[in-house]
């Protein structure tokens, strides 16, 4: 028995012509059930039911624990929300992957398109990504920062290549969280304000400081998070107020012919507008930084009119703050059109911050900013025991040699055109 796990971004397939199949599979599926990517939908199965694209590879037997004592530790000794998280009616028990494709401990195989959380960026288990991470654990597995090693100073150097002047110092973290908690800090240090402005809707972290960045409920608790942060409206043309589905400058829309004169965009002024607003009533004349993603994530793949953030660049720079855009989800070639998802807004930030497809899912994160930045940041001790660890390093630049090599740039880029336009076809 064969099922497809939803994802919304994710590694884009190892060939064009997969990427191709794949889409014919899932929107047959669809034709079939009404439930794209959910096979379990279909309570009876259709003789002339799609198959999906051959796999060569072969998973281990699994021998290791059972279903029932993983789901009796996962309730006794797990925290709670890992039962309380999921998208499963049913628990799925994952034993294996390889590229595109996952195993569970029966061994069925699934089409992986949740890519752990937007996560593997060229693959479950990519043999190249593979053999860099066991040459490193056979070499050396941790140290810090205090020494001098390869790892470290090699991936810094590859990262900063490919960023733009004056971005060129790298901090590593953990996560994203932390990436995003150091931004904060780096930016009041700088800037010697202290109010934060994000999008309502964003999704920014979950530590004490960085829950106050994420303007969505779902990730709120009943205590004083992120003092200093304010939120402003999303500039969501498909779901927001203004915009609307002939929106000329939203990429998302498929007609993309409105009333507005050549040059201007009635939806962005009026977000831009709100923005205003946040600026007359909400914060004081100086700013520390406005934290945004390219492409909002959680906030439901939310794409803006392309003039937004270099308008809100500006503004906020005129009143003292600095621009951070938050590349986690978005960074990495996953836009296709450009390695980073500024780049398609035609801004360049003062800070990124980045995790997830860093390294394919093996934890790290980074910052990345410019030198007149990051030498306000060096009056006290800053120190992270496992930020730069060398096997994460390893990892990550064997990432970005992977990314170039493999084309998943170019291949998100066709992968992301095929996906609109049959999903339009579905949706007409």
């Amino acid at each position: 028995m064969q099922k497809a796990l939803c994802r919304i971004h994710g590694p884009p397939l190892g060939r064009i012509k997969d990427a191709f199949n794949v889409f014919e599979f899932l929107a047959k599926f669809h034709r079939h059930s009404g439930a794209l990517c959910q096979k379990s939908a279909v309570k009876c199965t259709p003789p002339n039911f799609p198959e999906m694209p051959p796999c060569d590879f072969n998973p281990e037997e699994y021998q290791d624990l059972s279903k029932a004592q993983m789901l009796e530790i996962r309730k006794k000794y797990c925290n709670p929300m890992t039962m309380k998280v999921t998208y499963y009616k049913k628990p799925v028990y994952i034993h294996q992957g390889h590229m595109q494709w996952l195993w569970d401990v029966d061994g069925r195989r699934y089409l992986d398109l949740f890519a752990g959380v937007a996560t593997v960026s060229v693959g479950h288990c990519h043999p190249q990504v593979t053999n860099a991470a066991v040459k490193q654990l056979r070499r050396l597995w941790h140290t810090t920062h205090i020494y001098v090693h390869s790892p470290l100073h090699e991936y810094a150097e590859k990262l900063a290549s490919y960023f733009p002047d004056p971005l060129k110092v790298v901090y590593f973290t953990n996560s994203g969280s932390e990436a995003n908690d150091l931004a904060m800090l780096m930016s009041r240090l700088y800037t010697g304000n202290f109010d934060i402005i994000t999008l309502r809707g964003s999704y920014h972290g979950g530590s004490p400081q960085t829950m106050g960045l994420t303007a969505n409920g779902a990730y709120k608790y009943p205590i004083a998070s992120g003092l200093g942060c304010h939120t402003t409206m999303c500039p969501d043309v498909f779901r927001g107020p203004w915009g609307g589905s002939h929106c000329r400058d939203s990429p998302i829309q498929t007609i993309r012919d409105c009333s507005c004169s050549p040059g201007c965009c009635q939806a962005n002024d009026m977000y831009i507008g709100e923005l205003k607003e946040v600026f007359a009533t909400s914060v004081p004349s100086r700013i520390a930084a406005f934290f945004g993603e390219p492409i909002q994530g959680v906030g439901g793949a939310v794409q803006y009119p392309k003039n937004y953030l270099k308008e809100t660049y500006k503004l906020v720079r005129e009143r003292g703050g600095v621009c951070i855009a938050d590349e986690v989800q978005t960074g990495f070639g996953r836009t296709g059109s450009h390695f980073w998802g500024f780049q398609g807004h035609g801004v360049v930030p003062d800070m990124v911050t980045m995790a997830k497809g860093i390294a394919n899912g093996y934890p790290m994160g980074a910052l990345v900013t410019t030198p007149e930045i990051a030498a306000s940041f060096t009056k006290g001790v800053h120190f992270n025991t496992f930020g730069g660890n060398p096997v994460a390093c390893a990892i990550a630049s064997s990432v970005l040699d992977t990314i170039k090599e493999d084309g998943t740039q170019q291949i998100s880029d066709y992968v992301g055109d095929v996906h609109a336009d049959r999903a339009g076809q579905i949706a007409g």
